[in-house]
Order: structure tokens, then sequence, then C-alpha cells
């Protein structure tokens, strides 16, 4: 079975292919599926964004289609950035403006918990949908650290392994991330 990923993120790519391994005949990015689509992100919830996604996709393809919506949520900010981690600082992708303004907002604050939440929504020609979703948590670190990861991982601090997420290996990080957990729940549901 072909499966169209509703995502040109090299990042995420690299990391839903690695965890799903051969679960799938065929895996394939917007791009290599010769698909140029956006769709527009206006859903309320992470859940919401990943459905629309992964539905558009299978209608332009008649293929299965895969797609996420992940970020960071925390404590202290009532959850912020959540469905906007993305674009927080203004700039949509802009990784390094987001993680300053993370660094700002939590200036002083004690309370640094935080989690990652990933929704995952895979969607078949036939117009049936599966949707799961993983978590992981932690801490967010009052600096950089790791030369790994993208988005907020330099400053996702995880206790259990006295590192952030930029710091594990990738192979590590995909055993324990919100995107493993959200595919491992959505393997299990099919």
């Amino acid at each position: 079975m072909k499966l169209i990923i509703a995502s040109n993120n090299a990042h995420k790519l690299e990391e839903i292919k690695a965890i799903l391994g051969d679960s799938f005949d065929e895996i394939l990015s917007l791009r290599e599926a010769g698909i140029e689509h956006e769709t527009i992100e206006d859903g309320e919830t992470f859940a919401a964004n990943a459905e629309k996604k992964a539905r558009e996709i299978m209608l332009l393809s008649g293929c299965c289609a895969l797609a996420d919506d992940s970020g960071l949520c925390v404590d202290a900010l009532g959850g912020a950035p959540g469905i906007y981690s993305a674009r927080y600082a203004g700039e949509h992708g802009n990784d390094a403006a987001n993680r300053q303004k993370l660094l700002r907002e939590l200036k002083g604050e004690e309370n640094r918990a935080a989690h990652f939440t990933c929704a995952m929504a895979l969607v078949r020609p036939n117009g049936s949908e599966v949707t799961a979703e993983g978590y992981v948590y932690g801490q967010i670190a009052y600096e950089e650290a790791g030369q790994f990861g993208f988005g907020y991982d330099s400053l996702f601090y995880l206790p259990e392994y006295s590192l952030t997420m930029a710091q594990l290996p990738p192979e590590v990080k995909n055993e324990i991330s919100h995107r493993h957990n959200a595919l491992q729940a959505l393997l299990e549901k099919l």
C-alpha cells in the first residue's frame, strides 16, 4: 500500500519514515508524489489540523494520506505556543526566533513543565479515517543544548535522560518522541 505523508518538512519526513519502517510498501513526501499543496491550518486543535491535511492530500492523490500536527505546550503559558508552535514568533518555520521568544516568555518563571503533542490522521481513499495522539513530557531548559533535532528540541529537557531532546541521538529520539507515540497508537488501530 502506498502512503503519502502530507508534509515537505524534511525533519518530520525522516522521523516518520524511520518510525514506520516497512509498515507500507511505499512512503512518499508530497514532493516525491508530485503534489504541490499547502493546507491552511485553521483548526482549533492539533487533531483538526492533521485530519484536514490528510483528507485534502487523499482527495488530491487518491492514495492513503498521513498527516500530523504537532507542537509544544508549556504549562506556565497556558498551553502556548500549542497549535501556533511553528509560527510562535510571527514567521512560520523560524525555529530560532520561536525558541528565543519562548525563553523570553519564560524569563523568571520557575514552572518549566511542558509537553510535546502530536496528532496523526490517516485517511484512506474509501474515506475512512484513523487518528491517534502521542505525547512526551519534560521541561523547558534555561538555554539551548544539543545538535540534533529541530524546532524546540534544543530547549526540551528530559529529566529521565538528563539531556535535551536535541542531545539525544536520532534513533533514541525516534523511540520516545511524541511523533513515535502517536504513530505507534495509530498503527495499533490499523
